[in-house]
């Protein structure tokens, strides 16, 4: 497994080991062995599964509060998307800072958000799945976001505004300086 840190550190992108032969191919996605020894200690709680038939759908920028903020180990499984992490920890150097990634089926690349990062992404191409993991349970009174579009966070998308596929929900997020960020 090959690990890269972002520009950001904390968030990491990991690529694992793939072994391919006339049959197809084999690849261990996740060891909590490997993952403790490259420096990611959580401990994954909840496996989701998100489907997206439409190219541009906009997912994010989303993050739960404490205590059940979710550190994210993200991996797509058809497709492909640019993700994005924003870093939304007051005390940190790269507050409103972001990094973005393409995660694909073809480069089986997945990407580490730690805790204190609103996550989100945007499909690339149609019928796209991603596969991810969180260290702590969904917690609907604890769902918070921002908004994508944040005009502070100067976000470059991968499409125009007018393309971007997004829920109701999505829609009305607060901008970064409206939410009571509670993470140090």
């Amino acid at each position: 497994m090959f690990c890269q840190p972002l520009a950001i550190p904390d968030v990491k992108l990991i690529t694992p080991k793939k072994f391919g032969d006339d049959r197809g191919f084999f690849s261990e996605t996740y060891n909590q062995q490997t993952m403790h020894a490259i420096g990611i200690a959580d401990f994954f709680v909840q496996d989701n599964h998100s489907f997206s038939t439409q190219k541009h759908t906009l997912r994010g920028l989303h993050f739960q509060t404490p205590p059940y903020a979710q550190a994210k180990l993200i991996r797509v499984v058809r497709g492909a998307i640019w993700d994005v992490a924003v870093d939304i920890r007051k005390s940190s150097p790269t507050f409103g800072q972001y990094v973005a990634a393409e995660l694909s089926a073809e480069n089986w690349q997945q990407l580490y958000i730690p805790v204190g990062f609103a996550h989100g992404f945007i499909t690339l191409t149609e019928n796209t799945e991603i596969c991810y993991k969180t260290s702590a349970m969904y917690a609907p009174n604890h769902d918070a976001g921002i908004l994508w579009n944040d005009p502070a966070l100067r976000i470059v998308w991968p499409a125009m505004a007018d393309q971007v596929v997004l829920s109701a929900k999505d829609k009305t997020l607060p901008v970064l300086n409206m939410i009571t960020t509670v993470f140090a």
